[in-house]
C-alpha cells in the first residue's frame, strides 16, 4: 500500500513538473513569436526608409547641379548585408545627410516628390521609434523569464538566452556596444 501511494505521488510530481515545464516554455515560444514579428516590422520600416532614402538621389540631382555622389552610404548599402540594428545605424547617418541637402540647397523644397520623400522620412520616424519600444518591451519580458526562477531553470534546458535591446543609438555616439543587455 505504502508503495502504490509513494508512486502515485512520485507520478503526480513528474507530472506537476511536466506541465510546468510545457507552460513556461509555450510562454518563451509566445515571446519569440512577438520579438519576430517586431523585428520583421522594423525591417519592413527599414527597408521603406531605405527605398525613399534611394529615390531621393535622383530628385536631388535632378533639382540641385551637384557633381558626384548623392548619399554615398545609401549607394554602399546596395550591396551589403546588414543587420536590422546595423542598417538603422546606418539609415540614421543617411537621413542626417540627406538633412543636409535639405538645409544648403533651399530649391529642394520646391519639389514636390522631395517634399514627399521628407515626408515619408518623418513619418518613417515616429513608426521606428515606436517600434523599438514595442520590441524592447518585449525583451525586457522575456528577459525577465530568462532570468528569474522557475523559467531560468527552463531557458537553461531549453538554451534560451537573454536577447538584446534595440536602442536607435547612431555611430557617432561614444558607445561601441549600445545595443547591449
Amino acid at each position: 500500500m505504502i508503495i502504490i501511494l509513494t508512486v502515485c505521488v512520485v507520478l503526480i510530481i513528474i507530472c506537476m513538473l511536466l506541465i510546468g515545464y510545457m507552460l513556461i516554455y509555450n510562454k518563451y515560444q509566445e515571446y519569440i513569436i512577438r520579438i519576430n514579428e517586431a523585428e520583421v516590422e522594423i525591417d519592413s520600416i527599414l527597408r521603406k526608409r531605405f527605398d525613399l532614402l534611394n529615390k531621393s538621389i535622383s530628385i536631388i540631382k535632378a533639382n540641385t547641379d551637384i557633381e558626384g555622389d548623392i548619399l554615398e552610404l545609401i549607394v554602399k548599402l546596395r550591396s551589403r548585408k546588414l543587420t536590422n540594428f546595423e542598417l538603422d545605424r546606418s539609415l540614421y547617418e543617411a537621413i542626417n545627410e540627406f538633412n543636409e541637402y535639405s538645409e544648403k540647397y533651399p530649391e529642394l523644397k520646391e519639389s514636390d516628390n522631395f517634399i514627399k520623400i521628407e515626408l515619408g522620412l518623418n513619418e518613417s520616424e515616429a513608426e521606428i521609434i515606436a517600434c523599438r519600444k514595442y520590441y524592447n518591451d518585449i525583451i525586457t519580458d522575456y528577459n525577465h523569464l530568462v532570468k528569474t526562477l522557475p523559467s531560468s531553470i527552463v531557458a537553461k534546458i531549453a538554451k534560451f538566452k537573454e536577447k538584446n535591446y534595440f536602442d536607435g543609438r547612431d555611430r557617432t555616439d561614444d558607445i561601441l556596444n549600445d545595443f547591449k543587455l
